[in-house]
């Protein structure tokens, strides 16, 4: 057998991608990999090993609140593959966490490295706390308390966390101390990759905040002339104005797009002749919602009247499963970029589909801040810190690659962009394994 011959592996007792709860986020998740499978002919192998992850990993821990009493915390870390690299994936604090939600987060997180050719695997944490409810003592016992109960479960080479709904660059800093005041030995002094998403002065990248915004910016650029429309004079919606959405609205501001409807958690917002996005931010910023917020010709909507609005490009960038089938029937749009993991669901995806709305995947749109990520990890492993420049070309680079290849998917495999998507992430990793094999 020559070096490039590959042996094909038989897994006899392999079954398709599952979920006990048909409704649940991990069974949506699940539905989307085991579709891209049937479309690509993915080994079913390949299918059994994706349908669980390898770990799942529940904590309880105590927290000293600021009055003298402890309350007991729930976290979690699940980490679902790791093929083609450590473990990668964010930490989420929210009051709604679940140890399905995560499963669901972490297998998303594998395909997305995986079509972005990221050497990552995915994994996904969380805590179940509303972090608006802690002081900024309380969360760093708490941050420091999670951490240190993950112990030897994450680490610079083996799982690498990050910033997600809830969690910011300051949650990640406490992390990185707490791990490397907890490895004692030597060789962790330095190892300040233990997470990514950091604070620039704590070996964070240039860009990081930005990235998954600014990636959206990009995949739109290359993907949106096949679907017959510019990003010049670009009439789009948001919906969620936090990190992602409101770096994304600057972004295609900037390349002459106009955002003419934006919804929160509060309020909807609505100007045919567009929002002014960067004093939209800094009111955001200061209030900690776009409620209240005045300019000429902008006036306050309901959600149905934000949904209703023509757009050529909707955004999706708050919490999953936000468009469900009622929703999918008020769009009026060309194009839905989900800009946050899984905003679609099935039900609302053939809604989609039936009316012609075409839908770029969040394994594509939302992988900005991973790779990002990526780049800060080799950063600090190589002892080097790159300008916003250097960083935002390698981001445009990794992206505009990546929409070339599902795109090309696309075209080879007769179907839509989404399912293309998950398509080549799972050929990526259908070849991994088969050049490695399945041990022992």
């Amino acid at each position: 057998m020559t070096p490039t011959q590959r042996v094909p592996i038989e897994l006899p007792n392999a079954k398709p991608l599952s979920a006990a709860d048909p409704d649940s986020l991990f069974a949506m998740a699940a539905g989307s990999v085991s579709r891209a499978c049937e479309v690509v002919g993915a080994p079913e192998y390949v299918r059994a090993i994706l349908s669980q992850p390898k770990n799942e990993l529940i904590v309880h821990f105590p927290v000293r609140r600021d009055d003298g009493s402890y309350e007991i915390f729930k976290g979690y870390r699940i980490q679902h593959n790791n093929a083609l690299g450590p473990y990668k994936g964010g930490i989420r604090y929210h009051p709604e966490v679940s140890l399905d939600d995560v499963k669901a987060l972490a297998l998303w997180m594998t395909m997305k490295c995986a079509l972005m050719r990221l050497p990552f695997g995915g994994a996904k944490g969380g805590v179940k706390v509303n972090p608006r409810d802690l002081s900024s003592n309380e969360l760093m016992r708490l941050t420091r308390r999670f951490t240190s109960a993950l112990g030897n479960h994450i680490g610079p080479d083996h799982d690498i966390p990050a910033p997600d709904v809830g969690t910011n660059a300051q949650i990640m800093d406490w992390m990185m101390d707490t791990y490397i005041n907890t490895h004692t030995d030597g060789a962790h002094q330095g190892m300040v990759h233990v997470v990514t998403g950091k604070s620039v002065g704590c070996g964070g990248s240039e860009g990081r905040e930005k990235a998954t915004g600014q990636g959206i910016c990009y995949v739109l650029s290359e993907l949106l002339p096949e679907l017959n429309l510019r990003m010049e004079k670009l009439r789009f919606s948001l919906l969620g104005f936090g990190n992602v959405g409101a770096f994304a609205a600057q972004a295609l501001n900037a390349a002459g797009g106009k955002m003419v409807a934006v919804m929160d958690h509060v309020a909807a917002l609505r100007n045919p002749d567009g929002l002014p996005t960067a004093d939209l931010y800094q009111h955001v910023v200061k209030i900690g919602s776009i409620a209240g917020f005045k300019s000429a010709g902008t006036r306050a909507v309901s959600p149905e009247e934000f949904y209703r609005t023509p757009t050529d490009v909707f955004i999706p960038a708050a919490l999953e499963r936000m468009i469900d089938q009622q929703k999918a029937s008020w769009l009026d749009c060309k194009v839905l970029a989900e800009g946050g993991n899984g905003p679609t669901t099935p039900a609302g995806a053939e809604i989609l589909r039936q009316r012609g709305i075409a839908v770029l995947p969040a394994i594509l749109c939302n992988a900005g801040g991973v790779t990002v990520s990526y780049l800060e990890w080799v950063q600090n492993k190589t002892g080097v810190h790159w300008d916003l420049q250097r960083v935002d070309s390698e981001l445009q680079r990794t992206i505009v690659l990546t929409a070339r290849r599902v795109r090309l998917a696309a075209h080879q495999h007769d179907t839509d962009l989404s399912t293309a998507a998950f398509g080549a992430a799972l050929d990526h990793i259908a070849d991994s394994y088969l050049r490695r094999g399945i041990f022992p």
